[in-house]
């Protein structure tokens, strides 16, 4: 016999999240808001960093920043105390430990907090892991209870089904429960084929991701090959200019203009100013 289950919407208050932001280290935590209400008036007040327990796709075309994006997240949450269970699909582990000792360096981060902090599954060796959801998930189940981990990150999500896209969102849909059962903050790399638009969320499996998760960010460079450009961009040609941008988020509001960032020569990430802003400069 199937049993109905349903709500009246007063019996979901006690399991509703509140709305706050968990900092990034980067000022896309000024590119989330939230509306509330003072004196009789709305007020829009940054959220201060990407919706907690949100589940966020990180997608672009290669070398556009995203894993060092979610490695700056990892080690600014785990300098400030909060356990980070980072899943390397496409690294092995000891290099994802070099990174993150330079960019506390970049950062001036106690990498000592880090080291404690940081909790690694090295999926990019283990097939096992790779290639059955169900024994990731068991492990990072594992990892998040013991560890108690409040922010997980996957780098990247297309390395779970990159031979078989047809199952993409059959695959990311579990570990977007996954995460939403554990009550994780959550970052998905995503990567693009090259047949893609850079500009756009579709990366590879099509809109898997994108349709799945709570919301995109889409990172994105431009190589400026004439003069019109560079001069637009106050740039040289030849130089690459970076754009980050939230493509959508349904938990929270958010800043949907495009941002120009940079990558500085220790690999961090600065955002610098909406794209408006910075050609007037």
């Amino acid at each position: 016999m199937v049993e109905y289950k349903y709500y009246e919407l007063g019996e979901l208050q006690t399991k509703a999240p509140k709305i706050f932001g968990i900092p990034t280290g980067t000022r896309l935590d000024e590119m989330f808001f939230k509306v509330e209400e003072e004196d009789g008036k709305f007020v829009k007040k940054p959220l201060g960093g990407i919706p907690h327990l949100s589940v966020l796709n990180f997608t672009g075309v290669p070398d556009t920043g995203k894993s060092l994006f979610a490695e700056q997240f990892a080690a600014y949450q785990a300098a400030n105390g909060y356990k980070v269970l980072f899943v390397t699909v496409e690294s092995p582990a000891n290099f994802l430990y070099t990174s993150l000792k330079e960019k506390s360096k970049a950062l001036d981060l106690d990498f000592d907090e880090i080291e404690k902090n940081v909790v690694v599954i090295d999926a990019s060796e283990e097939v096992e892991l790779r290639e059955n959801p169900k024994a990731l998930m068991d492990t990072m189940a594992y990892a998040i209870k013991e560890k108690k981990v409040t922010n997980v990150i996957i780098d990247s999500i297309t390395g779970l089904y990159e031979h078989k896209e047809m199952m993409a969102r059959q695959i990311v849909r579990q570990f977007f429960n996954f995460l939403k059962k554990w009550r994780q903050t959550g970052m998905l790399v995503s990567q693009k084929r090259s047949s893609q638009t850079s500009e756009s969320a579709e990366a590879a499996g099509g809109l898997a991701v994108a349709h799945i998760v709570d919301g995109t960010i889409v990172l994105d460079k431009k190589v400026l090959m004439t003069a019109r450009e560079a001069s637009f961009y106050k740039k040289e040609i030849g130089d690459v200019i970076r754009f980050i941008r939230i493509d959508g988020c349904r938990l929270t509001g958010h800043d949907s203009r495009i941002w120009v960032f940079e990558i500085t020569p220790e690999g961090t990430i600065n955002i610098i100013a909406p794209l408006s802003d910075y050609i007037k400069r």
